[in-house]
């Protein structure tokens, strides 16, 4: 379930990212901040796990979500620029050219948020240990 709703939380927050990019007119890297946020808080709630794969699931989306968020935004753009639908404005520009849009438009603040969205994600995505699980598996 974890997997599951790390993706879910990673389409979800993308597509939030893209709105909020294009009704701003301008890349917030803050949105990764969020996105970080959401897919470990998802990746806990469902996974209730303690072990590294948690964490890396959640790392993994989050980063996922961010990518996702970008990609989004720019058909966003063109969706808006040329008064076109969401789905023709897909299958009109190949993923690469927007890949390349994306790679070209890269600053070191994109890593920074990027990164921040990683730790959060891995950090976020381990439930909690209750005292009365300690003591009881310390008993044994």
């Amino acid at each position: 379930m974890a997997i599951v709703a790390g993706l879910v939380a990673a389409l979800v927050s993308s597509a939030v990212w893209a709105l909020v990019t294009i009704k701003a007119e301008s890349q917030i890297g803050w949105m990764a901040v969020g996105v970080g946020f959401l897919v470990g808080y998802a990746v806990r709630y469902m996974g209730k796990g303690i072990d590294n794969t948690f964490g890396v699931i959640g790392a993994v989306f989050a980063l996922l979500g961010c990518v996702l968020g970008n990609i989004f935004s720019v058909y966003g753009f063109v969706t808006v620029e040329f008064d076109v639908t969401f789905m023709e404005s897909l299958s009109a520009i190949p993923l690469g050219e927007v890949i390349n849009v994306l790679i070209d438009d890269l600053s070191p603040y994109d890593f920074l948020f990027y990164g921040i969205a990683l730790y959060e994600g891995f950090k976020f995505s381990f439930r909690q240990i209750t005292q009365e699980e300690v003591i009881q598996n310390s008993q044994g």
